[in-house]
């Protein structure tokens, strides 16, 4: 199995810099599977209680945001499972607004998002893990920007690291 490089520029809109910026040094695949273990650690130590905190007025629950982490996951492996086969039309907009009122996040308990969030990233190895080589490097449109399979991988971990990153720094 070959190492995957980090996407270059021409592969992703400049806006998911913040995100692919976030991923360390070291084969994508192995990154994916390590903050999956990393991230179940860190949601089940907190309290169901805890998870319907906001830090400020606005702001998402704890369990909003891995409804987020969740749902956001999911779009952007499929957008890379969509460009890996070979499929050239471009993918509509994704708005997390809309998907964050759609999820009735929580009435749900956390340790439901939390087993959702299990089962969305092994279904993400999965198919990173088992790319043939040529698809990571073709190329679609999603949302009106171009993107490589390569970079939604990457921006699917930096995305996760945003998120784990906030809710230490400020939910926790």
């Amino acid at each position: 199995m070959n190492t995957i490089a980090p996407p270059d520029e021409t592969e992703f809109a400049k806006y998911y810099v913040t995100y692919i910026s976030q991923v360390p040094d070291g084969d994508i695949r192995r990154t994916l599977e390590t903050q999956e273990t990393d991230t179940l650690q860190l949601l089940r130590g907190i309290s169901e209680e805890r998870s319907l905190h906001k830090y400020a007025a606005g702001k998402w629950t704890i369990r909003e945001v891995v409804s987020h982490i969740n749902d956001t996951e999911r779009m952007f492996v499929f957008r890379a499972m969509w460009f890996a086969r070979g499929f050239d039309s471009a993918l509509p907009s994704f708005d997390q607004e809309i998907a964050i009122r759609g999820a009735a996040a929580d009435g749900r308990s956390l340790a439901s998002h939390v087993e959702e969030f299990r089962a969305v990233r092994a279904g993400t190895v999965t198919l990173f893990r088992n790319l043939p080589d040529e698809a990571w490097t073709r190329r679609g449109v999603a949302s009106g920007n171009p993107f490589t399979v390569r970079a939604l991988a990457y921006i699917a971990a930096g995305h996760l690291a945003h998120h784990v990153r906030l809710l230490r720094e400020r939910y926790l």
